[in-house]
């Protein structure tokens, strides 16, 4: 960790340690407390691009999520400890031992997942939530078709049965990893990422623990988050934190249309907008997403 690039100046870095395990966290500014989570295959350094303006408005709180990073990667099967619901739960926890019990969320791709489970779950901790470039778990289990199973290959990938995806990314993790990075975003290519963030996510992802920590959280998404989702569902429970939603141009969802009217389906107040771009969307056109962040919160 020592020789990777810092690329938060004026962020103090924190060791958190709850009960379910140690965190690591970056802070800085001043103002109402934010709190952002990242996406897959990342870390908390893909917010490098926005996080410094923010926090010229806010305190803003980066953390690693359980699996990713430099956070703890517990042991896991059949997902149990990588449900969303329960890393709704470490966020709440973090951000309690820095002071904050009530706060705003933005969460890309999977920390998406984890702020829109927080608001069903604990409503009462949240001034406003913001998701980018997602839809609903279920929701997006019951869009593959044959296209949309091709786009989003991973999700059936990464949640096969341990060992298989483990082993196979093993094998080639940086090449995984580049592909990956390179093939989500509207360019095809990796000249969205600054070759320090990249240093970081080849260095996360490249240990078995956390390989195995990434696909037990696809595997709690094909399953048991798939599960809750749809129990909510069921029982007409909304989203009421007010809601703003960007989307890239992964076509999630169907297009640029329904992304919007999805949400629509799930919270009380939401609004959104598309963004030009790929599904990377803080770091391949950083402007716009602080730009429409600003506005919402």
């Amino acid at each position: 960790m020592s020789d990777l690039a810092d690329l938060f100046p004026g962020f103090a870095t924190h060791w958190i340690d709850i009960e379910s395990g140690r965190f690591f966290v970056r802070a800085h500014g001043e103002g109402p407390p934010l709190l952002l989570l990242h996406g897959y295959p990342q870390t908390h350094v893909e917010w490098h691009k926005v996080a410094p303006a923010l926090a010229e408005r806010f305190t803003v709180v980066l953390m690693d999520m359980r699996g990713y990073g430099w956070s703890s990667a517990p042991a896991s099967k059949k997902g149990a400890l990588y449900t969303k619901r329960l890393m709704a739960q470490d966020a709440i926890a973090v951000m309690e031992q820095l002071g904050h019990i009530r706060f705003s969320l933005v969460g890309h791709d999977r920390g998406a997942r984890v702020g829109y489970r927080l608001a069903l779950d604990h409503p009462e901790r949240l001034e406003k939530l913001a998701l980018i470039d997602i839809i609903p778990t279920a929701a997006r289990w019951a869009s593959l078709n044959a296209e949309e199973a091709m786009k989003g290959y991973h999700w059936l990938f990464l949640a096969q049965p341990e060992p298989l995806p483990e082993t196979l990314i093993g094998g080639a993790a940086i090449y995984f990893l580049d592909h990956t990075l390179a093939s989500w975003t509207l360019a095809k290519n990796l000249s969205a990422f600054d070759p320090r963030a990249l240093a970081h996510y080849r260095a996360a992802l490249n240990e078995p623990s956390r390989i195995h920590a990434t696909c037990e959280d696809y595997r709690a998404g094909a399953t048991i988050d798939r599960a809750d989702d749809e129990a909510d569902q069921a029982a007409g429970k909304k989203i009421t934190t007010p809601l703003c939603v960007l989307w890239g141009g992964r076509g999630l969802g169907g297009g640029d249309a329904s992304t919007l009217d999805i949400w629509r389906q799930w919270g009380t107040n939401v609004t959104g907008q598309a963004i030009h771009g790929g599904h990377f969307l803080p770091e391949e056109n950083p402007q716009t997403v602080l730009e429409a962040l600003l506005a919402f919160l």
